[in-house]
């Protein structure tokens, strides 16, 4: 499935729960994930809203707690407990997302940097929950249209700070989003809101072609006159594909290195990726003098490739590195999710088949005491049956 968001007053990680809420995403079940956390003294609940001429659903979270800091490391470790394995896998990308810009704005180690107004409890439940909804939703696909910003300044623990606030700023230009004005004053995009779209690995452009199923509204906080605050989102079933596929500009990142150990090479890898690169690969290299070395190539949108540059340069130490142009052929695909033996596995489909994701049959297998290809096996097993299903009730 599809989703596509329409930040006409903005998002933030209430917003966005609202609307996958009011989308259909069962709220007992989301409530579920996030009590896997072992978070306690919170609720999460409902309610709908007026906002100027439109009803929306408003995401109430109440928390007992009154510490809006933490370490970002506990927020890490609580939605890490978060269950099934993707929704934590999401949100932890969501909350690392932040807690990398803030170390960069503050100069301090991302082990060490405290969150501050977005370091309590209930950003662990938006964050759960918005990566929970999203797989219950099953959606394989995130598209938002242009973020409205405000303006003016807002207060925090560091005083007053220009909006769209730092941290917010570093996310969108990450994220590679677009933006427009609202013309009003106050703060419309959070960091937690931007940052879970960057988690989900939201695209960021038009309604994309697909067949709408169902249309959601998520209240924002406060009723203001000039707009509706609202965050409006539509569900879909992707459109088909030409065969030719999706053909789009990428860039391409180069570095040779002699003196880079392999350790440092796989944590450039997971970084990279983290950051929003499409993939990357190392490849072994003969350099100048017959020295051993490595080619590390990063596949990225034109719009990330200044960001990823400056990672790899960073992390590598490299003097250099080379950039290309080239087209991506994306056939389409989506994502669905099977039970192998009460262990969720997820499967990607495409035109010409369908592959279990490798990490979750892995930990099925060890679970089950199974071999990796019996699991593997069994996962898609379930996968054909599934779409068998879909097309008896597409008949």
């Amino acid at each position: 499935m599809i989703v596509w968001f329409n930040p006409v007053s903005g998002v933030s990680g209430d917003m966005l729960l609202g609307a996958l809420l009011e989308l259909g995403a069962p709220l007992d079940d989301i409530r579920a994930a996030v009590a896997a956390t072992g978070l306690t003294g919170w609720t999460l609940d409902t309610e709908r809203v007026r906002r100027g001429a439109l009803l929306a659903t408003r995401a109430r979270v109440r928390v007992a707690d009154d510490v809006p800091a933490r370490r970002a490391a506990e927020l890490r470790e609580l939605v890490g407990r978060a269950r099934p394995a993707p929704v934590a896998e999401l949100a932890g990308r969501a909350i690392e997302a932040i807690a990398q810009v803030e170390a960069g704005l503050h100069g301090v180690p991302v082990a060490e940097v405290h969150l501050h107004e977005i370091g309590g409890v209930d950003t662990v439940v938006d964050t759960v929950g918005v990566a929970a909804a999203l797989h219950l939703l099953d959606v394989a696909e995130v598209v938002c249209g242009p973020l409205a910003l405000g303006s003016g300044v807002v207060g925090g623990s560091h005083g007053l700070l220009p909006l769209p606030a730092p941290a917010t700023a570093a996310l969108l230009a990450r994220a590679g989003a677009s933006v427009t004005s609202t013309g009003l004053p106050g703060e419309t995009v959070t960091p937690t809101g931007i940052a879970l779209l960057l988690a989900a690995g939201a695209r960021f452009g038009p309604v994309p072609d697909m067949t709408v199923r169902a249309v959601g509204y998520g209240a924002g906080g406060r009723d203001v006159p000039e707009r509706p605050n609202v965050l409006q989102a539509l569900l879909g079933a992707a459109a088909t594909a030409p065969a030719a596929g999706d053909v789009r500009p990428m860039t391409v990142l180069e570095t040779t290195v002699d003196d880079v150990t392999g350790e440092v090479l796989g944590y450039v890898i997971e970084q990279v990726l983290a950051a929003g690169a499409a993939d990357a690969w190392i490849t072994p290299a003969v350099m100048k003098k017959s020295r051993p070395g490595h080619t590390l190539a990063v596949l990225v949108t034109p719009e990330r490739a200044a960001d990823i540059e400056a990672l790899v340069l960073r992390e590598t130490g490299s003097l250099g590195l080379r950039r290309r142009t080239v087209d991506r052929v994306a056939l389409p695909r989506r994502t669905t999710t099977v039970d192998v033996d009460g262990h969720p596995v997820r499967l990607k489909h495409g035109p010409w088949g369908a592959k279990p994701e490798h990490d979750d049959v892995a930990r099925a297998a060890a679970a089950l005491g199974l071999p990796l290809r019996e699991v593997a096996a069994r996962a898609r097993s379930a996968g054909s049956a599934l779409v068998d299903d879909e097309l008896d009730l597409g008949r």
